[in-house]
């Protein structure tokens, strides 16, 4: 990992040796004398906590270094115990050698017999799942209210007789029509709901289309090779007679799959089954301190135990994706990455998103000065071990270790692709406090600072903060994490869940023209 080397001593913290930054663990007075380096400082000004001051004078153009990494430079020259943020540092991109392969290290498998084990659901094909759901799928945003309404229709009352189905849950959409045809945004869109359809973590699917639309029910099923069957229903509504007589049909067709969907039990799988999204929003300063890095040193382990970890959000690697495409089985494998981040800067090329350097006004308050500097802590989820493969947006994953899917940082359309790939849990890290859920899959959600965990402790499963705090390694929280992990494979309800989020946060990715 980047800071082998933090210093947890005093209210600064030292990431790296070489940085010319220090970190705020905890807010500090305007006035108020701080150890910077060698010597003692009086701060010019209130700090922050997770914000940096300058550990020594830097002068004007110098790269700002933390974790060993530059994620700027100086736009002026900045005296010891300073605040450098956004004010004070220009985001100037530079040349960095990909390395392909570099680093590269073989991976330490836990031999089979004595790997971790979680209760999954074992579906007759042998695919492993985590929940238990039944889908409807709107093709076209014209069904989306149709089927809210026959989700609506099964209330916890009326799923009572079948204890072990999780809900019925509506995947809607605004998209569809309207759209080029053939096109990139096409394709990602049946491929993302191809992807939720084939997904274990639904026992059964409705798909429903309007008639009319550019995404046709039977093209989509077509072309994405799925079959009509027990488990996989579909309905067009101009052809069986409009809103109530489809919300009628979708209702029965689901009472129809009920039975076999709450026929399962769940057994002890290795954890070799589990495909973990690892996703991060409202990040702060301490995202790459704590929870990002215990998420990684539990992503290692997850991959030691035979594991998938799936790292995505290609805008939040960009000026970092060097420490990847080291990290690459096959030159192959990293020009892959490469080339996805040079369609990264051909779509953006002339908008202010977070690609070309602006993170949001949260970021920017919890200490993050610019993109490169939220990279490097977004990275950090994957862990250290090789990269296996590189995956476009909500392509099927077929490689176990740590790969990488191409998306945009936007959390529900990430984690929608991350799903659609095959995920079957998600790890979400926050430090300003994402409220977010997931359907069908479960959400873990990662704060990165106690005063988060304990504000929000109705929203936040794991605390992070006590890395920060002192009273866990990054090695010790990773290890809590990964336990975490197994029991909500298992079924153990995540605070999400609890909350009964994840109805809204499907987001397929909207690439094109809108026509």
């Amino acid at each position: 990992m980047l800071h082998t080397n933090m210093n947890f001593a005093g209210p600064l913290l030292s990431l790296n040796e070489t940085d010319n930054v220090l970190i705020a663990r905890e807010a500090l007075a305007a006035g108020q004398r701080v150890r910077v380096g060698e010597t003692t400082v009086e701060l010019p000004k209130e700090i922050i906590p997770g914000h940096k001051v300058a550990a020594r004078r830097i002068a004007r153009g110098e790269p700002i270094r933390k974790c060993n990494a530059i994620i700027g430079r100086a736009a002026r020259d900045i005296e010891p115990g300073e605040h450098v943020h956004s004010h004070n540092v220009e985001l100037v991109d530079f040349e960095r050698d990909p390395g392909f392969g570099l680093d590269v290290r073989p991976v330490n498998y836990i031999p089979e017999s004595e790997r971790a084990t979680f209760s999954g659901i074992v579906r007759s094909d042998g695919r492993v799942a985590t929940r238990n759901f039944i889908g409807i799928l709107a093709s076209v945003n014209c069904s989306a209210t149709v089927i809210k309404h026959i989700a609506a229709w099964f209330t916890p009352e009326r799923l009572a007789a079948y204890p072990n189905v999780d809900g019925v849950v509506a995947f809607a959409q605004t998209s569809g029509c309207g759209m080029s045809s053939p096109s990139e945004h096409f394709d990602v869109l049946r491929r993302t709901l191809a992807g939720y359809a084939r997904h274990p973590n639904l026992a059964g699917v409705l798909v429903v289309g309007l008639g009319c639309e550019r995404n046709q029910v039977a093209g989509l099923l077509e072309t994405q090779g799925l079959q009509a069957g027990e488990t996989l229903h579909s309905l067009v509504m101009q052809e069986v007679g409009g809103t109530r007589a489809t919300i009628e049909a979708g209702i029965a067709a689901i009472r129809q799959m009920l039975p076999a969907a709450n026929d399962i039990a769940r057994r002890e799988v290795p954890a070799s089954h589990l495909k973990i999204g690892l996703e991060c929003g409202g990040s702060d300063g301490f995202s790459g301190i704590s929870a990002n890095p215990a998420l990684g040193a539990a992503m290692d382990l997850l991959v030691r135990h035979g594991g998938t970890a799936i790292l995505s959000e290609t805008p939040e690697i960009h000026g970092v994706e060097y420490l990847l495409t080291r990290r690459a089985i096959t030159p192959e494998v990293g020009q892959k990455l490469l080339d996805r981040l040079a369609w990264w800067e051909r779509y953006t090329h002339g908008h202010n998103g977070q690609f070309n350097g602006v993170v949001s006004p949260g970021n920017q308050q919890g200490g993050l000065a610019n993109i490169f500097e939220k990279s490097l802590g977004s990275a950090m989820k994957g862990g250290t071990t090789p990269l296996q493969a590189v995956y476009e947006y909500a392509e099927a994953i077929d490689r176990t270790g740590f790969v990488f899917m191409d998306s945009p940082g936007y959390d529900p359309v990430a984690v929608t692709g991350q799903i659609a790939s095959g995920a079957n849990l998600i790890c979400f890290t926050t430090g300003r406090g994402s409220m977010f859920g997931s359907k069908p899959v479960p959400t873990l959600k990662l704060a990165t600072n106690t005063p988060i965990y304990e504000r929000l402790a109705e929203d936040m499963d794991i605390n992070c903060g006590l890395i920060i705090d002192g009273e866990r390694t990054i090695e010790e929280m990773g290890q809590e994490i990964f336990k975490h992990i197994l029991r909500a494979a298992s079924g153990e309800r995540t605070k999400s869940e609890l909350l009964g989020l994840g109805d809204n946060e499907f987001v397929p990715w909207h690439m094109g023209i809108v026509s």
